[in-house]
């Protein structure tokens, strides 16, 4: 690995934990991104310094995140990898796998007990607070999904909008404000 790659490697490594999993397996998928062809277990092992047995479980955390796929080269028993699609595609996966794993929970939980009565008004107002935190995770899921529907060259020129939108919102309420 070059400098530079390994720079990125590690960064991946430690960027793991936030994006939902491991240092070792952000390392992964982290050199698999930038490596010009798939790469076998026995190459990610050696390249990152780590054991065969913590890529095995390393390649079925991605394959189960679906991040990567297996290639197979003619010829070769090998299983080789590679990600599973464009840098856009992982993002969009990795963002619905921690809407599974994070927001659905949460907002199943939050369905749950907001369905109930409330005892006392303690709950009552606990259960105020719980559906506006359910409106709010509603809200961001859906505006997620939209945003992840959006073909790559429509969400850059959203994000390239950026606060001119809010400065249009904030035109239309005054208009509007002004007309009443």
């Amino acid at each position: 690995m070059t400098p530079k790659i390994e720079t990125f490697v590690m960064h991946c490594g430690e960027m793991g934990s936030r994006w939902g999993f491991n240092r070792t397996i952000g390392q992964m998928v982290g050199l698999l991104i930038v490596s010009d062809k798939p790469l076998t277990a026995n190459e990610l092992s050696d390249t990152l310094n780590i054991s065969r047995g913590n890529v095995s479980m390393g390649i079925k955390e991605l394959q189960s995140w679906r991040l990567i796929k297996t290639k197979h080269v003619p010829g070769d028993r090998k299983d080789y990898y590679e990600p599973a699609g464009t840098i856009w595609e992982l993002a969009t996966q990795v963002f619905e796998e921690r809407r599974k794993r994070e927001m659905d929970p949460t907002l199943s939980l939050l369905r749950s007990v907001i369905i109930e009565e409330p005892a006392n008004v303690q709950e009552e107002y606990a259960q105020d607070k719980m559906m506006e935190i359910h409106n709010i995770l509603e809200s961001i899921t859906s505006w997620t999904s939209e945003l992840q529907s959006m073909n790559p060259d429509k969400l850059k020129t959203l994000m390239k909008l950026g606060s001119s939108v809010g400065k249009v919102l904030d035109m239309k309420d005054k208009l509007l404000s002004n007309s009443k």
